[in-house]
């Protein structure tokens, strides 16, 4: 059940076997289905998530009721709705599994405990806030004055998974196209 963190910890960290068997202490193991919500609009991000196996997306829903998708984690990464998580304002924004998912749990108060505990754990947050400010940068920034193709050869090149495990719908989303333009795409490709 928390192999995959343990493994993550060991290869981020110098962290002996007894820290790493307490961090991973602090974690519940959750399964989850399909297309489940773990944060809808306007909820607390109260947990932070790592993934053991599937894919989670972060999306918004427009005033016309059209899903975007802002974000994708797969397999040994953590995921949240960040901002909501750290300032403990409402999320704009929703956290769905969009495959059977297997996670590992921890409140906010055991993750900023863990943070203040350790710093190699510290470290580990550090680097997930900085990761994650590089891919929005990227991707902002990447997708200006792009076309549709350049986009797709983008996520191919930088996020490959993407393509294969998302929808059409839910990746052409967080493209900026429609599914039918992705399609068309791909077909070319």
């Amino acid at each position: 059940m928390f192999s995959v963190l343990k493994s993550f910890l060991e290869t981020k960290t110098t962290l002996n076997n007894d820290a790493v068997t307490h961090i991973c202490s602090h974690f519940k193991f959750l399964q989850t289905n399909r297309n489940e919500i773990l944060i809808r609009y306007n909820d607390l991000a109260k947990h932070y998530y790592f993934i053991n196996k599937g894919c989670v997306r972060l999306f918004t829903i427009t005033k016309e009721g059209q899903e975007i998708s802002r974000y994708f984690a797969y397999e040994g990464t953590f995921v949240t709705a960040l901002p909501s998580f750290i300032d403990q304002k409402p999320a704009e924004e929703f956290l769905q599994t969009i495959e059977k998912a297997e996670l590992l749990s921890i409140s906010r108060a055991d993750f900023y405990k863990l943070v203040q505990s350790f710093p190699e754990f510290a470290k580990i947050y550090t680097e997930i806030l900085e990761l994650g400010f590089i891919v929005a940068q990227k991707r902002i920034y990447g997708f200006q004055g792009f076309d549709a193709m350049e986009k797709v050869k983008w996520v191919i090149k930088n996020q490959p998974q993407l393509l294969l495990r998302v929808s059409n719908k839910m990746a052409a989303s967080y493209l900026g196209m429609s599914p039918a333009t992705l399609s068309r795409i791909k077909s070319k490709l």
